[in-house]
């Protein structure tokens, strides 16, 4: 019987590994080479190198083409690689995250576009953050990473280190083209309008220019346009009430198609920031009662699709 890679569970799309290709990568993890970086891209020799270790890897193949379908727009558009069983074996260390870099290197170029974080760019749980932050407690609303950047990572990917211990914080997606199919005329009209605004703009590399205002939808084809959506919009000042009311339309209708999962120890959670949108429910309550080691703790890598990994003019 030939081995199956994907399912559907209730809670949303999970890719497992066959026990074969996860004894193979096991063992590749203790042989991968540490990385190189050029500018903020991993390096082409890198990649050659690790590409050639998975090619001679049995079923990696068949897995590699079932990944790139599942993250197609044709596709689910987001998947959850279970690598438990070899976070298990490899910890979640540098074996383990040079294996998981070389694994993503197949769908695009990993690479990270804050000149101040690695490659691998921790997110973890500080109870003075913000709790609608990415490092905070609470809600974080639906989102697209880099939404004012004039060109946004196609791709972004959560490593799961350490599970909330209290047993929440699931991460929440939702179909934002799908959303938008269900606005009317006169809200996605709205959405088109560079009325738009959030965030910061500073230390960052190959993600083009700061773009403020902007639209949320760009008139761009699906596989290089993006639904440009933060949640956090919705309380920038100037904001007038029929684009507010538009994108708040959205918002609920992101909400209203999400699905949500819990990562576990060893998951990655690649998201097609052409098609879906991200967040996370609140922490378990009690945070101040687990020591800052045991808490959640999230690694974030961005991946730039062939053909714009050259350094964008800014």
């Amino acid at each position: 019987m030939e081995p199956t890679f994907d399912h559907v569970a209730s809670e949303g799309l999970f890719i497992d590994l066959p026990s074969e290709l996860e004894e193979a990568l096991i063992d590749l993890g203790s042989a991968l080479p540490a990385w190189s970086v050029k500018g903020t891209f991993l390096a082409d020799s890198t990649i050659e190198r690790y590409r050639a270790k998975l090619d001679s890897t049995p079923l990696f193949d068949e897995f590699r083409g079932s990944l790139l379908s599942t993250l197609s727009g044709a596709g689910a558009g987001y998947a959850v690689v279970r690598l438990r069983n070899i976070a298990q074996a490899l910890g979640v260390g540098d074996q383990f995250l040079r294996l998981a870099t070389a694994i993503l290197a197949e769908v695009a170029i990993p690479f990270q576009p804050f000149q101040r974080w690695p490659l691998w760019k921790e997110i973890g749980t500080n109870l003075n953050a913000n709790p609608g932050l990415s490092t905070g407690t609470g809600y974080n609303a639906f989102h697209m990473d880099l939404v004012n950047a004039t060109q946004p990572p196609d791709y972004t990917t959560l490593l799961c280190v350490r599970p909330d211990p209290l047993g929440a914080g699931a991460s929440i997606l939702s179909d934002a083209r799908a959303a938008v199919s269900r606005l009317t005329p006169s809200s996605r009209a709205l959405l088109t309008d560079a009325a738009y605004r959030y965030g910061s703009f500073f230390e960052l590399s190959d993600v083009g220019e700061e773009y403020k205002p902007f639209p949320v939808l760009d008139g761009e084809p699906a596989d290089r346009g993006f639904v440009r959506f933060t949640a956090k919009m919705l309380a920038e000042s100037g904001l007038d009430e029929a684009h507010a009311h538009a994108a708040k339309e959205l918002a609920d209708q992101m909400i209203a198609g999400q699905v949500a999962f819990t990562l576990q120890r060893g998951d990655f959670l690649i998201v097609n920031q052409h098609y879906w949108v991200h967040g996370r429910e609140p922490l378990g309550d009690g945070q101040a009662d687990v020591a800052p080691e045991h808490r959640r703790l999230l690694l974030q890598l961005f991946l730039r699709s062939a053909g714009t990994t050259g350094p964008i003019a800014s």
